[in-house]
């Protein structure tokens, strides 16, 4: 190769190579230049916990969610995230970061709704600051709790328990049967009238005489329109059945045998009937023939006839078909003590002592005497029972003071009603919302159903007329409960007939029912502890004191 030849070679090879270094270098710089892609992970808290099922129960309704991202996430990433009601409503929220768009703390602009579900859409891929990828994209789900702010204005103690009176009066007065004046067994129940729950439903027109609530005129032309319609409705032996039809004045059967008498409601109707007598005792024609027709109807109660072939005890149900088939005997301790009561004061067809210390108390099978949460109880069941129990028979029948050879009542009915109380503020099966001021198991609504709530059946329910009517021997735990219903609860339990039946703060749940046999108790128990009016009324009957006496009760009242 002569030596031009070289230098040309040469040359091109140079030329080679800084092409192939220039090439070289200008890869090297952009690999410099580009973006080191990092996928990132994403954790999170709402109000400080994780759950891998994402699904969280928060006890209010400000709930704080934290997000945490491996990476910073570019800035406008993080309002890719959708917070929304599972109804579907949109809602705001702010977030606020502060840790280089790593952790963001969630905010929604508006309170969240009460016991309401909610969820967090976080999409697939937020982008981070570094060009990578969020990997995992969760959807978190929000139940919230109790708001706990107040729903109406705070008032006096005293204005609360006669806006509870006044509100449920109405169940009674505005929703009373048209045409019998006599009270629907529940809400929704149309001409179908219940015996015991107006019973409860005349104590409640007595105090809203009392009260102010109508005048003495109005609640006498009702109460004679209810006596009237009673004096031709169905009865068995002089007993009412359970259910009538407010229309007809027919037994309306309350399962397929118990198409006939129903002693136990029969009672609770008759010791409504007798306070009103006892209250309208003026000389006038109005007031006498309302005195007249309520006797009447108690005088003709055959208790006898339910001794079943003379049995010493008494039994529930008769049917004119099935006759005694239901077999059920009234024995303690229940709601039932007012039906010996009244049948031995009956001053037409009274029974013996003996039917009711063997009946009733079982000859003494009826005493307890344990002690439960420190309290000793002197009858009925372990912890109790449902607090109707202490309630029903006790609307007119004063407890304080009243012993018989069995137990004093007082003690009774405080010892029943503070298990109950302590119960619920222990809350064994950790129902949520269960403390002192929600607290009161009883029979009542349930979600689907309807069931007898006691510590021995505590399925999460809390039944408003539990506490509430359990004023006079637990008032400060009452009045406890009853701001709890009214001021935190309200928005959800408070409405056209005072206190909705009963709801649940596991479920949530929340009763749209009312029913009369839960409705009087409240109106006449919160009476009872402020003027004792109704436990007067009844206790001044003269065929009541010498019913007890028979049967061996003492009261400072007979």
């Amino acid at each position: 190769m002569n030596k031009s030849s070289y230098s040309y070679s040469f040359k091109i090879i140079f030329a080679s190579i800084l092409l192939m270094s220039g090439l070289l270098s200008c890869k090297k710089d952009k690999t410099l230049d580009a973006p080191v892609y990092s996928d990132g992970i994403l954790t999170y808290t709402v109000d400080e916990s994780f759950n891998s099922s994402n699904s969280y129960k928060v006890n209010g309704v400000n709930p704080t969610i934290i997000l945490s991202f491996s990476e910073a996430i570019e800035n406008n990433e993080i309002h890719k995230i959708s917070f929304k009601k599972v109804s579907g409503n949109v809602i705001g929220f702010t977030s606020t970061s502060n840790d280089g768009q790593k952790t963001f703390v969630i905010s929604p602009t508006i309170d969240l709704d009460p016991f309401s579900n909610y969820q967090i859409i976080i999409p697939n891929g937020l982008i981070t600051a570094a060009g990578g990828k969020i990997l995992n994209s969760p959807t978190i789900s929000i139940s919230t709790g109790l708001d706990n702010k107040d729903k109406f204005p705070q008032i006096s103690d005293n204005d609360l328990l006669t806006l509870i009176q006044k509100q449920t009066f109405k169940y009674f007065w505005d929703f009373g049967h048209p045409n019998s004046g006599l009270a629907r067994e529940r809400n929704t129940s149309g001409d179908v009238v219940t015996t015991g729950g107006s019973g409860f439903g005349v104590m409640s027109i007595v105090v809203g005489v009392n009260r102010n609530f109508v005048t003495r005129s109005e609640a006498l032309a009702r109460l004679q329109k209810i006596v009237d319609f009673l004096k031709t409705a169905d009865t068995f032996h002089g007993a009412f059945p359970h259910w009538l039809n407010g229309n007809t004045g027919k037994v309306q059967p309350f399962s397929a045998k118990d198409n006939g008498a129903d002693l136990v409601e029969t009672s609770l109707l008759l010791q409504g009937l007798l306070v009103a007598r006892q209250y309208f005792d003026g000389a006038d024609a109005t007031e006498t023939q309302l005195r007249t027709d309520i006797n009447q109807i108690y005088k003709n109660v055959d208790w006898n006839w339910f001794r079943k072939s003379n049995e010493n005890q008494l039994y529930w149900h008769w049917s004119p078909n099935y006759e005694f088939d239901i077999n059920l005997k009234i024995k303690g301790w229940n709601e039932s003590l007012i039906v010996y009561v009244l049948a031995a004061s009956s001053p037409t067809h009274t029974i013996p002592k003996l039917v009711y210390d063997n009946g009733w108390a079982d000859n003494g099978a009826i005493k307890n005497g344990n002690s439960y949460y420190g309290i000793t109880l002197p009858l009925g069941p372990a912890n109790g029972g449902p607090l109707f129990l202490d309630h029903y028979s006790f609307l007119g029948l004063n407890p304080f003071g009243l012993k018989d050879a069995y137990a004093d009542y007082q003690q009774q009915v405080t010892a029943h009603t503070k298990i109950n109380y302590n119960y619920c503020v222990a809350n064994p099966k950790g129902f949520a919302g269960y403390s002192k001021n929600c607290w009161g198991l009883s029979a009542s609504d349930i979600n689907g159903g309807y069931t007898a709530s006691s510590p021995n059946n505590d399925r999460g329910y809390i039944a408003p007329t539990a506490a509430i009517s359990s004023i006079a021997f637990a008032p400060e735990e009452s009045l406890a409960a009853i701001r709890f219903f009214y001021y935190k609860l309200g928005d959800k339990m408070w409405g056209e007939y005072g206190f909705k039946d009963a709801f649940s703060l596991s479920d949530p749940w929340f009763a749209s029912s009312y029913l009369a046999i839960d409705q009087g108790p409240q109106i006449v128990m919160i009476e009872n502890y402020r003027s004792g009016l109704i436990w007067d009324l009844f206790m001044s009957c003269p065929e009541v004191k010498t019913g007890l006496i028979k049967l061996g009760f003492q009261s400072p009242k007979i």
